[in-house]
């Protein structure tokens, strides 16, 4: 009697343990979603680092040369130097 009281208890105990795993905190669901979010964060930052690698290089070309300022100007506000004539066409 007193064993099978024993193993009674010990069923429930595994009941409310199993429960527990599937749908309580840190789950297995919650953790597989846990996971993707991580690599999901993983994959924006390494976008992000990348942008921040294309901006210091940029930065690093601004401080050395002017090359790259002319190249900007021209480029981003249409400036031209003196003595000569700015031409824009449209592609058809």
């Amino acid at each position: 009697m007193t064993q099978r009281i024993v193993v009674a208890i010990l069923l429930l105990l595994l009941a409310a343990l199993h429960v527990q795993l599937q749908t309580g905190r840190g789950s297995l669901p919650e953790v597989a979603e846990l996971r993707q979010r991580l690599r999901e964060q993983k994959a924006a930052n390494a976008q992000a680092q990348l942008q921040i690698d294309q901006l210091a290089s940029e930065v690093a070309d601004l401080r050395d040369g002017l090359d790259t300022v002319e190249e900007k100007a021209r480029h981003d506000l249409s400036m031209v130097k003196p003595n000569e004539i700015f031409v824009q066409y449209e592609k058809p």
